[in-house]
């Protein structure tokens, strides 16, 4: 699947005649008419449909299978709870600061730790995932995330801080296996007509863990200062459900996840190699990114916009005890109100992308809105009025959280045919790092001054992701490959080596040149 070193040339002049007979020996080999004389005539128009016009009964043989779904929907379940792990903390922090009799710094920390975790092991985590693929990725995710939560069950104790810190350290470790998988499922499972719809879904697993992060801690921990033994029997239940369903998931990843299907879901992914080449070298991959101005934009506009959000959310508790002292119960529901706006935005930012494909121009519009929507949280948080801040919050969690998927999928379209999760793994470690510096900036603003300073600082940055973003340029290269496929467009320019590539013969050399056109 990993495309590794694979060149954009043009053919010298001296060979287009042998370099146009080769090509055209070579995608008379990829012509290969699709015949499931098993499949219910339902699922065949199924599969039809998720397929661009020009793809169906031509080229490549593809084909989508119905387990793509389970792939789907465990994936998102054990991100969902990794998620809740991390913000289970930060929204009840005056509780953990009481009970553990520690700083809010500390606390802080518990949260931070995931971001940190995220940046020096990202690079061994994407090359773990382009060397083994899918399955080990995901086992090594759920596996570590189980661990994490039993290993917190042993940390109920006033005294036992450090256990809970080493509890979410393991959690921060699994976490680096998960987040750069959406866009990487997304590609090797599903049709171009559904993969911006299929990524939001996997986004919105995490967002939805962060959404029950806000929610339920408040409830099943209460504020019992005068009684420390209870709030102790209360995050006990916290954490052995935490571990029990986490379980649960890992067993279920054991049983349904695959590296990916029998046959390929679409032309972009029927040209690409289904493990990496000889001479694939992932050093080169990663120069060959970071020689992408485009992406190299995006890389700074995203890592800016997630870390505001991984800021704000960190922060929330601490921002609306300020101005509403007491409010622990509502600050949980304006944190899922803000998220579950976003995973709304999620789902109609893919649906959008898988009709339209105009990246750039939702990316752009979507983060102006972000900024509007920043703005006018920050200057109602202190207007005394709880039902103004949800509002606010839910326009704030809509555009901002939506733009999550929306960043995934363009980096990919941009940097294709290097690997998904290369790109989502960079963009990632991006976003840790922004939200590392954000979040002791804007909580040191918040202490020392007000909530209102912190945020003001957070819009001064999305404002120059604006500017960023507007200077990306705009090119669909993954879109182009699964267009020009079905057209006999996409030209190879060097004699290619003998290469199956997911169950289709490619031609022979250490590398596929090839240029790619609409």
């Amino acid at each position: 699947m990993v495309a590794g070193e694979l060149l954009q040339e043009h053919a010298r002049p001296g060979s287009a005649a042998c370099e146009a007979d080769k090509a055209e020996a070579q995608y008379q080999d990829l012509a290969v008419r699709v015949t499931e004389p098993d499949a219910p005539q339902a699922d065949r128009e199924l599969e039809k449909e998720a397929m661009l016009p020009g793809e169906r009964g031509q080229s490549a043989q593809t084909r989508l299978y119905w387990r793509r779904f389970a792939v789907l929907t465990v994936f998102s379940l054990y991100s969902l709870v990794n998620a809740f792990q991390w913000i289970q903390y930060s929204i009840i922090a005056n509780i953990f600061t009481h009970y553990y009799s520690v700083s809010s710094v500390m606390v802080d920390w518990l949260s931070v730790v995931y971001m940190v975790a995220y940046v020096p092991l990202i690079f061994p985590a994407t090359w773990l995932l382009d060397r083994k693929g899918l399955r080990v990725t995901a086992l090594l995710g759920a596996g570590l995330n189980c661990a994490g939560a039993w290993l917190k069950c042993a940390s109920v104790g006033p005294h036992l801080f450090w256990v809970t810190m080493v509890a979410q350290i393991v959690c921060s470790v699994a976490q680096v296996f998960i987040l750069g998988l959406p866009s990487r499922i997304a590609s090797v499972w599903f049709g171009p007509r559904e993969v911006s719809t299929a990524c939001a879904t996997a986004v919105l697993g995490n967002q939805l863990g962060v959404a029950i992060g806000f929610l339920l801690p408040p409830v099943l921990v209460p504020n019992t200062p005068e009684d420390k033994e209870l709030m102790g029997r209360n995050i006990s239940i916290m954490f052995y459900g935490t571990a029990a369903v986490s379980t649960l998931l890992f067993i279920l990843t054991v049983v349904v996840i695959q590296d990916r299907p029998p046959l390929p879901p679409s032309q972009a992914q029927a040209v690409l190699p289904t493990g990496p080449a000889e001479d694939y070298s992932y050093k080169k991959s990663i120069i060959n990114l970071f020689r992408n101005k485009p992406f190299l934009l995006l890389l700074i506009s995203y890592g800016i916009m997630t870390g505001s959000f991984y800021s704000v959310s960190t922060l929330l508790n601490q921002m609306i005890i300020a101005h509403h002292p007491g409010e622990e119960l509502n600050t949980g529901r304006i944190g899922l109100t803000l998220v579950v706006a976003g995973m709304v935005g999620s789902i109609l930012c893919g649906l959008w992308l898988d009709h339209t494909k105009t990246y750039k121009l939702t990316t752009l519009i979507v983060y102006i809105l972000s900024f509007i929507g920043m703005l006018v949280f920050t200057f109602t948080l202190d207007l005394q009025q709880l039902i103004v801040v949800f509002f606010t919050a839910g326009v704030l969690g809509f555009f901002m959280t939506g733009y999550l998927p929306i960043g995934f999928e363009f980096g990919v379209e941009i940097t294709y045919p290097e690997s998904e999760g290369t790109s989502s793994g960079l963009l990632n470690a991006f976003a840790q790092v922004f939200g590392i510096i954000f979040t002791f900036i804007q909580g040191t603003l918040t202490t020392d001054y007000n909530p209102q300073a912190g945020n003001i600082f957070i819009c001064a940055w999305i404002f120059l992701g604006i500017i960023l973003t507007a200077l990306i340029k705009s090119e669909l290269k993954r879109h182009g490959a699964n267009m020009g496929n079905s057209k006999g467009q996409m030209v190879p320019t060097e004699c290619p080596s003998e290469k199956i590539s997911n169950g289709v013969k490619l031609g022979s050399s250490s590398s596929l040149a090839h240029e790619t056109t609409l």
